[in-house]
């Protein structure tokens, strides 16, 4: 099979907290397309929100890949899909600074997902219902 047709990955995420902020956990399964190969990655956090186990899913499950690959994130929330699809490029162009001239929140994961996803070819952003 040419290297190219194994390079296609679903990353399912989900970021969840009891409490907000409270302890809180990510998943993110990745799944190759073409041969139906699956990982999953876990985490906790003690203290942390919902909307950080939400990224740090994303950042964990993209760097988990070789780069190069062609893949589609499918986030639990908007969250993630809205920031990378949306709002990134508006926050890098103000030094990291939103609508409201006040730093973004969560800047430190935000930076690190854009640079994990700058890593591959192309990269996808969409809000699924694919369990995670």
């Amino acid at each position: 099979m040419p290297e190219a047709l194994t390079r296609n990955i679903y990353v399912a995420i989900r970021g969840i907290c009891q409490g907000n902020p409270g302890a809180g956990a990510y998943t993110a399964t990745i799944q190759n397309i073409d041969t139906g190969a699956e990982k999953r990655l876990q985490g906790r956090e003690a203290s942390t929100t919902a909307n950080r186990m939400e990224l740090t899913a994303a950042i964990e499950g993209l760097n988990a890949l070789r780069p190069g690959a062609v893949v589609t994130v499918i986030a639990n929330s908007e969250y993630v899909a809205k920031g990378m699809n949306e709002w990134l490029p508006g926050w890098k162009a103000k030094g990291w600074r939103g609508p409201n001239k006040k730093p973004v929140l969560n800047a430190d994961l935000w930076g690190k997902l854009n640079a994990a996803a700058g890593k591959h070819e192309r990269v996808r952003w969409v809000v699924g219902q694919r369990h995670c």
